[in-house]
């Protein structure tokens, strides 16, 4: 039933993802020409270079503003990744105590001798 509900968070946060892809990579790349544009503005000595990379600046963060829902596919992303690291974690779980059939017998045996 875990592995049940691992799936369906997994799809779930798949579709998430890739219906939030394109914002995702305007809102990279939006930061990216705000970023420039900020570190040119400081550089520069011209007035004239200063206005256009302030015009440049507010039109960048106004596109990153704009898709600042796609934080959404990042958190999608990160879901996918805690599902991924869960599923292995469950796997491997489950292959070690099953390796081993003396385990359950051990335990029993424990149990009945009251070394607990």
């Amino acid at each position: 039933m875990k592995k049940f509900g691992l799936i369906l968070l997994g799809g779930v946060a798949v579709a998430i993802l890739l219906s939030n892809l394109a914002p995702m990579i305007a809102l990279g790349l939006s930061l990216l020409i705000l970023y420039y544009s900020y570190k040119g503005f400081i550089k520069t000595e011209s007035k004239f270079n200063k206005v256009v990379l302030a015009i440049v600046g507010v039109i960048a963060l106004f596109a990153s503003a704009s898709n600042l829902p796609a934080i959404l596919g990042f958190v999608a992303a990160y879901v996918i990744y805690v599902v991924y690291k869960n599923w292995n974690k469950s796997s491997k779980k489950t292959i070690k105590e099953d390796s081993d059939p003396f385990t359950n017998f051990e335990k029993e045996w424990n149990d009945l001798k009251g070394n607990y």
